[in-house]
């Protein structure tokens, strides 16, 4: 079974968010969306500054069996990419809730009004059950 952290809140097409500092957010996949994808071998990122909504593909991610679009759970300003992962794209199957991090992203709006949008971790683990 995937892991499912309690103070995360998720999205349907299976990404993470936590709060960071201010107004932006830290968003990842899932453990169990890298699980599905298997070994992960490159990471294609939106760039800094990119304007992005909620429900857009901001990137993808590639793995030995597909490529994989990587969704902006929220609408905002990227702020920073992880750019260790450039080099180490395992650290996605590895530390996905960790080092696997991939965007952070300025909140446009009301923080807790956006994060309100996302899945609970419950409703996330009912979606992947």
């Amino acid at each position: 079974m995937s892991e499912v952290r309690e103070q995360l809140k998720y999205s349907d097409e299976h990404e993470w968010v936590v709060k960071a500092e201010g107004n932006t957010v830290r968003i990842g996949i899932t453990d169990h969306a890298q699980s599905l994808l298997g070994d992960i071998v490159f990471v294609e990122y939106p760039e800094v500054g990119a304007a992005v909504s909620a429900g857009d593909s901001v990137g993808s991610i590639e793995s030995v069996k597909t490529v994989s679009e990587l969704y902006c759970p929220v609408s905002g300003i990227v702020t920073k990419i992880n750019e260790t992962l450039v080099d180490q794209p395992e650290l996605i199957n590895n530390e996905p809730y960790e080092g696997g991090w991939m965007i952070e992203v300025e909140v446009e709006g009301d923080l807790e009004e956006a994060l309100s949008k996302l899945l609970t971790p419950e409703a996330y683990r009912e979606l992947t059950a």
